[in-house]
């Protein structure tokens, strides 16, 4: 039977795949993978010889009706992303609703994800908070930076190294200097960390000692008086 596979693979460390996740990734026709370079590797680890296709960003749009047609024909596919799991800022959205649309099994697997160590790791309240992801890298910033200044609930935003600096920026400027944060980058490597306190302090150590690696930044929701 016909279904699509969603598969998180490990965000750092590889042994945080599940067995279930390698079982899949066997037993598919095919697996999509969001950069087949990255993802080659670690099914040579796991000694993993499924085939592969490429699904990114760039081509998904064009590549969602074939591959929905083929899972139509009875094949089945495995969908992973470079790490994580998939459609959490990464490839994915599409082509899971155009299987919903044409009524094909989904069946998404649990496994890593870089927001959830981070944020339960922040000491920061966790009973409720909103996803951000990436903020608009340009248009759209400053209008969601302003709309968010005033969001009660833990805030998770995804950011890259090179930009950590200037979301730090934003962060003292709509929200102010003393709003605690938090900022977890290289989750489950070597040389994993994470720094809390304020945002002045936090956009001092890293002016400091510019940050490496992947980063997540958990930011206190705006306290009710």
């Amino acid at each position: 039977m016909s279904k699509l596979f969603i598969v998180p693979t490990p965000i750092g460390n590889l042994e945080d795949i599940t067995f279930r996740a390698i079982k899949v990734l066997k037993e598919v026709d095919v697996i999509l993978a969001e950069d087949t370079r990255t993802s080659g590797k670690l099914l040579k680890h796991f000694e993993i010889s499924t085939h592969m296709q490429s699904h990114h960003m760039h081509n998904e749009h064009k590549t969602v009706n074939t591959v929905v047609k083929r899972l139509q024909s009875g094949e089945t596919f495995a969908l992973i992303s470079d790490a994580g799991t998939p459609a959490i800022s990464d490839p994915g959205f599409l082509l899971s609703r155009a299987c919903i649309q044409n009524n094909i099994d989904i069946e998404c697997l649990p496994g890593a994800t870089a927001f959830v160590p981070a944020l339960v790791n922040s000491g920061l309240p966790n009973d409720k908070f909103v996803f951000e992801g990436f903020l608009p890298v340009k248009k759209g910033r400053q209008t969601r930076l302003k709309f968010l200044a005033d969001e009660t609930r833990t805030m998770i935003f995804y950011e890259s190294p090179h930009k950590l600096l200037k979301t730090l920026g934003h962060f003292a400027e709509y929200f102010g200097e003393d709003r605690e944060v938090s900022v977890s980058r290289e989750l489950t490597k070597l040389f994993e960390e994470t720094k809390r306190g304020n945002v002045k302090e936090i956009l001092s150590y890293y002016t400091e000692k510019p940050a490496k690696g992947e980063i997540v930044i958990i930011v206190d929701g705006k306290k009710v008086k």
